[in-house]
């Protein structure tokens, strides 16, 4: 078991890390006061060290720790050595988001879904029974496995691809997706590398904000296209001598005055749509 003073030493260097396993782990320990670590270091789908004088604490997979047999390796779970002397493991019963059916449902009827997890097979039969059919499951997967795979996706199969992630570890494979979106606990903590941040607390809506963002990208070539044809239509008048200065001069504004009307009616419409489609 773990001392007094490991254990304070432990929390105080999950504090540092934003994994949601970190999270988890941090707020289940018992409070203790946080101390000024000497050394931190998070290695990228490995773990977390943290040391104190002569105290060094290490967090993470069997292999980061140097455990090579553990029992019930299929769990989703935690190690801790310290000062290289392995001290045991935090396992940890899954909790899937509220909404993760309803979700998966709708984006799978006009996308192809992959499961990209760094956790072990353990998981699998939970997600088969929640996930549609056709989902694709990868698991074990470090972070350059999940950014080479998005390389093959796009390169090999020329797909788009929209990463979705939570953590640190997923930066990579969020920077090198088309679109990449960030969940976080909380907002102000993110990977930098995202396109967008969603608040954890509305997952839910994510097929809802995809399809916003597609009927706003619609939105915008319809403004371009309006706009084209009005300039068009005023160069026309004006060629043949039939717009004057003053008037060219007056209708020039109301250009951009009509696009920016249209494209505020159009994205209240399309939001409103949504939102009673929704209901």
């Amino acid at each position: 078991p773990l001392t007094e003073e490991e254990e304070v030493l432990l929390k105080s260097t999950l504090r540092e890390s934003n994994h949601p396993l970190s999270r988890q782990l941090y707020h289940l320990l018992k409070t203790h006061d946080i101390l000024t670590l000497d050394e931190y270091k998070e290695h990228l789908g490995k773990g977390l060290e943290g040391s104190v004088k002569n105290q060094r604490i290490k967090i993470g997979s069997t292999d980061y720790i140097g455990k090579i047999s553990v029992e019930g390796s299929l769990n989703t779970s935690v190690h801790i050595s310290s000062n290289d002397n392995y001290k045991g493991q935090f396992i940890f019963q899954s909790q899937y988001r509220e909404g993760l059916r309803e979700v998966f449902e709708k984006l799978e009827k006009e996308h192809s879904l992959i499961i990209l997890s760094g956790d072990n097979e353990g998981e699998k039969p939970k997600l088969k029974k929640l996930l549609p059919k056709p989902t694709h499951y990868l698991f074990n997967q470090k972070p350059d496995d999940k950014l080479i795979h998005i390389k093959s996706l796009q390169e090999k199969q020329n797909r788009l691809v929209m990463m979705v992630g939570d953590g640190l570890n997923d930066a990579g494979a969020l920077m090198q997706s088309d679109v990449g979106i960030a969940v976080s606990e909380n907002i102000n903590v993110f990977s930098p590398a995202c396109d967008a941040i969603l608040d954890a607390s509305e997952f839910k809506k994510l097929p809802y904000f995809i399809s916003f963002s597609k009927r706003a990208v619609a939105i915008i070539k319809w403004s371009f296209i309006f706009s084209l044809l009005y300039n068009a239509i005023g160069l026309c008048f004006a060629v043949s001598g039939h717009l004057t200065p003053i008037v060219a001069a007056i209708l020039m504004p109301l250009s951009s005055i009509s696009i920016v009307l249209f494209t505020t009616i159009a994205t209240n419409i399309s939001a409103s749509f949504l939102i009673d489609h929704k209901n």
